[in-house]
């Protein structure tokens, strides 16, 4: 049976341990694509984080960002949405104050304000990169939860690993965690890690 799709990570997959793109694999991916096979990009990242890696290749992509919240084109089409309901992210917000530091929650925007802080420390050791790299699509708020005007895509948190990991036991634990799913990435060597509350199912 031919192949007709090709779904790759990014981070770790795709990009060396230097998070730059080999050539190499540029161009496998762009040979399949010319061979009529569908290329997806899958990746916890935001679409507007993953797009400047998506752009290196000549070819269109399908993009599953935000851990398969949110499915778009490489132009930027979106052809699938899973919001998280704001009364389960207000709730989760609730419930996880002492975890404030770490958290944000996404949204589903064009540019600005895609992503909210209550606070952000510009020079955070640990995220002060992500923040300045990210810094046309980030805003604060205070309380967090005033951002809930609409059904966001997920609430993340990020920070050292341990950290990360003590958040993911709390929210399994929640009482209604049976209504949101969860999404953990880390990186033991930089020592980061990454958790996502998402819509159930995704």
């Amino acid at each position: 049976m031919p192949v007709r799709l090709i779904a790759l990570d990014i981070d770790g997959t795709l990009l060396d341990e230097h998070s730059c793109l080999p050539a190499i694999n540029r161009d496998a991916v762009a040979e399949a694509a010319a061979r009529g096979i569908e290329i997806a990009l899958v990746t916890g990242r935001r679409y507007d984080f993953a797009t400047p890696i998506a752009r290196q290749f000549p070819c269109p992509l399908t993009m599953i960002v935000n851990n398969g919240a949110l499915v778009k084109s490489s132009d930027g089409d979106t052809e699938l949405v899973h919001l998280l309901p704001r009364s389960i992210a207000a709730r989760v917000l609730d419930d996880t104050v002492a975890f404030r530091e770490l958290a944000s929650v996404c949204f589903n925007r064009p540019r600005e304000n895609q992503v909210i802080y209550e606070k952000i420390d510009w020079q955070d050791p640990l995220r002060g990169g992500y923040f300045e790299r990210n810094r046309e699509y980030l805003s604060e708020i205070s309380p967090l939860r005033d951002c809930l005007t609409e059904d966001p895509i997920q609430v993340m948190f990020t920070g050292y690993a341990k950290e990360v990991r003590e958040v993911e036991s709390f929210l399994a634990k929640l009482p209604f965690a049976a209504e949101f799913s969860l999404a953990r990435t880390i990186y033991d060597k930089r020592d980061f890690g990454l958790v996502d509350v998402i819509a159930a199912g995704c």
